[in-house]
């Protein structure tokens, strides 16, 4: 395939141009040549034919040798440059088929800014996004095998300890089942509530709407977890900030999850802060809360899904990684961004409306 596309570039290029050049420069030759010799007859009385004749040998003869030098030369310079330029091609073509293997670590050598360097460059980008979104998926299926596996394993152990008479039927134990039975159900109106959040951009129903009245609605319901953890609550609503045009159920759905959020994650006696503050791309919602600092190379990922950044805290918290996903989706399908960010001071979630 490699030779077969170099030769086919080769070829079409630099055989049409020769046959052109040539075929001009021939009859170019012949018609100024049988002018000069129309002229040495008029002023100087000589017989031309034989010297003509000569003459158009002698040119075309070395028109002919100085054609195929040219075409070699050309050959020579046009292979070598024509290797250049497909090299990232070749290289991107045989790496394209690993990555088709699953391969996604292989990358190609950039030894250009042109073109074919811009190519690989983009091709590399594309690599790297794939290579992480596999990642993300694996990670995805062992966390969903998980969540299900726990209380799968308990159930069943329970239920064959009652079938054999080893646990004795009791009040205790029939709560303990039920609470196994609704961290399944729990998980189930999770995904669901993610799929629903990936088709939300098709259903809106936008409306003009009192931000810090959702706000307050969703901290209000809130107020007996914060209470029971002893959680202090601060508000910061700049003025300017109160209406947004949003589908009412689907904002109070992301607010409601940033508000789980900052609740479970939040240690007794913490702090939270809700704020808003007009920015260049529109209203900026914040959520502010204290506790552990998240890892910076876990920033970028704590909008995917099932995605965890400390795997034995959240599931002791209840969570399965899903609230600030379906957060992002919600939040894109209106128009908006989403971000985070942690440091000593605590972590902060925010997500920002078009105004």
């Amino acid at each position: 395939m490699r030779q077969r596309l170099l030769w086919k570039l080769l070829i079409g290029h630099i055989v049409p141009v020769f046959a052109v050049i040539a075929l001009l420069v021939w009859q170019a030759i012949d018609r100024r040549a049988a002018d000069y010799y129309a002229l040495l007859v008029e002023r100087y009385h000589v017989a031309p034919a034989e010297s003509h004749r000569l003459f158009l040998e002698a040119v075309h003869r070395d028109l002919i040798w100085g054609t195929l030098a040219a075409l070699a030369l050309t050959l020579l310079l046009s292979y070598l440059l024509t290797r250049w330029v497909l090299r990232p091609l070749l290289q991107i073509t045989a790496i394209t088929r690993q990555v088709a293997d699953g391969n996604y670590s292989e990358r190609v050598k950039v030894a250009s800014r042109y073109e074919g360097g811009q190519l690989a460059d983009a091709f590399n980008h594309m690599a790297e996004n794939l290579e992480k979104i596999e990642g993300l998926r694996k990670n995805m299926v062992a966390d969903i095998a998980h969540e299900l596996r726990t209380p799968l394993t308990n159930l069943r152990g329970y239920l064959e300890g009652l079938s054999d008479s080893v646990i004795m039927p009791s009040r205790e134990t029939f709560q303990m089942l039920e609470q196994e039975v609704l961290r399944l159900v729990h998980l189930v109106e999770d995904l669901q509530q993610l799929a629903r959040a990936d088709a939300a951009k098709s259903f809106l129903d936008r409306q003009e709407i009192s931000l810090h009245e959702l706000l307050g609605q969703i901290m209000e319901l809130y107020r007996p977890n914060f209470q029971e953890k002893e959680i202090g609550i601060a508000w910061r609503l700049q003025s300017g900030t109160e209406m947004v045009t949003a589908d009412r159920d689907k904002l109070l759905q992301a607010i409601r999850n940033l508000a789980d959020n900052a609740w479970k994650y939040t240690p007794s006696g913490g702090s939270v802060e809700i704020s808003t503050e007009r920015s260049a791309e529109g209203i900026r919602t914040v959520f502010a809360n204290s506790g552990a600092v998240i890892a910076e190379k876990d920033i970028p990922f704590l909008f995917e899904r099932f995605f965890r950044a400390d795997r034995s805290r959240s599931r002791d918290a209840g969570g399965a990684g899903i609230g600030l996903a379906i957060v992002k989706e919600l939040i894109e399908a209106h128009g908006g961004t989403v971000g985070a960010e942690s440091d000593q001071s605590g972590t902060r979630v925010w997500f920002i409306l078009p105004s």
